[in-house]
């Protein structure tokens, strides 16, 4: 009862700022400024200079199994974020990747705003920024509003959705509606240093694997590169504070001019150069150093796959040496299920893998290795050297 009456008047009250202020882009200035640009190297290794390494995981609280169930109201849960943040800042940690959602925003923007809001007085209290990511092409392609359904046993996201789905993708129609979702989530907070950046878009031409293949759309690709580039040029019109990314994340990197379409428009429209690699230690530097011709700060925002060779112990030594901001896949072994590989959901497990794939906590915050925890702290400087 009292987190519904808290809840109530934090909607309550964020809806009144949200008319005093305005949400829309006209009273915030957005329509009369000029977008801003795209940071110089310059501009982009000055604002990185004035942060700390950055370290952190892509957050999901344990009880939600997607975007979704994270930010409705009816599941939203901010006990479980405070007491999992809490976990996170007593590893040293200063930062989390945090997905968003376009249907929240559709179906109550204020009150959506208000959770964003709820969250990031939780995470500050943790000292963590969040690197907030808008879009995402992975997994399910038709996510549906309201009640979830229950994870599949023993497989990874199987409930993960994607951000707009296929229908909307496909309808130009329903792209204003993704507009004012951008512009209106950033403008909200385009000053609030409580956050990190903004991640633009996900993995935007993974075609989801074995999971949703047969569902997919063959040509993809062809609607989410304009979108993609729109996406940026709504993000950057409201003059935000903090820098956009988006990740790229498979293929040749040796030359920009090798890049595929989608790539060199990732690269070339981030502020903050941004990859995911769940590969060796060995191909992890590689990357930086194929990425390190652009002289821009480098996040490595998705890693941590045990079974291939990518760890705690392999990777965080790499990435401080080059003052490559890091963000772990998985946090607390949930209903996302990503203790298991990503190969659940072709081959049947029927009990918790002999090697974890994502994850460093149990439920009950029992590390799932030790040896990882203190590696991290004492990377962090949450505790001494040895």
């Amino acid at each position: 009862m009292t987190t519904r009456i808290s809840t109530t008047f934090l909607t309550f009250f964020t809806l009144i700022i949200f008319l005093l202020s305005g949400c829309n882009s006209s009273s915030n200035g957005v329509d009369n400024e000029p977008p801003r640009g795209i940071w110089t190297a310059e501009e982009a290794n000055e604002w990185q200079a004035e942060q700390e390494w950055l370290v952190g995981p892509n957050y999901t609280p344990a009880t939600a199994i997607n975007q979704l169930e994270m930010w409705q109201e009816d599941t939203f849960d901010p006990e479980t974020i405070d007491k999992e943040l809490g976990w996170a800042a007593d590893l040293g940690m200063n930062t989390a990747r945090v997905y968003l959602h376009d249907l929240p925003y559709e179906q109550d923007s204020v009150g959506f705003i208000s959770r964003i809001e709820h969250f990031l007085r939780l995470a500050d209290k943790h000292g963590i920024r969040p690197l907030f990511v808008f879009f995402d092409s992975c997994w399910d392609p038709f996510p549906v509003a309201g009640e979830q359904r229950a994870p599949k046993p023993h497989v990874h996201n199987s409930g993960w959705v994607q951000s707009p789905g296929q229908h909307v993708l496909k309808d130009s129609a329903q792209y204003p509606r993704l507009e004012r979702y951008v512009k209106g989530v950033i403008n909200h907070f385009a000053k609030d240093n409580r956050i990190l950046g903004w991640d633009v878009w996900n993995e935007p031409d993974n075609m989801t694997g074995p999971s949703y293949e047969a569902v997919e759309i063959k040509d993809k690709v062809a609607y989410v590169l304009p979108l993609l580039e729109q996406a940026f040029a709504w993000a950057r019109s409201a003059n935000p504070s903090q820098p956009l990314t988006s990740g790229i994340w498979v293929g040749d990197w040796s030359t920009h001019e090798g890049l595929k379409p989608i790539e060199k428009l990732q690269v070339e429209q981030s502020d903050i150069i941004s990859f995911h690699t769940y590969d060796t230690p060995e191909d992890f530097e590689k990357r930086i150093q194929q990425l390190q011709r652009y002289d821009k700060p480098l996040w490595c925002t998705e890693y941590m796959a045990r079974p291939n060779g990518s760890t705690f112990a392999g990777f965080l030594p790499i990435a401080k040496k080059y003052n490559v901001a890091m963000f772990n896949w998985g946090f607390v072994d949930g209903k996302t299920q990503t203790i298991y590989p990503w190969d659940s959901w072709t081959k049947t497990y029927t009990d918790e893998p002999p090697l974890w794939f994502h994850d460093i906590f149990r439920s009950d915050g029992t590390p799932y290795k030790q040896e990882e925890v203190e590696l991290i702290k004492r990377l962090t400087g949450e505790t001494e050297e040895e």
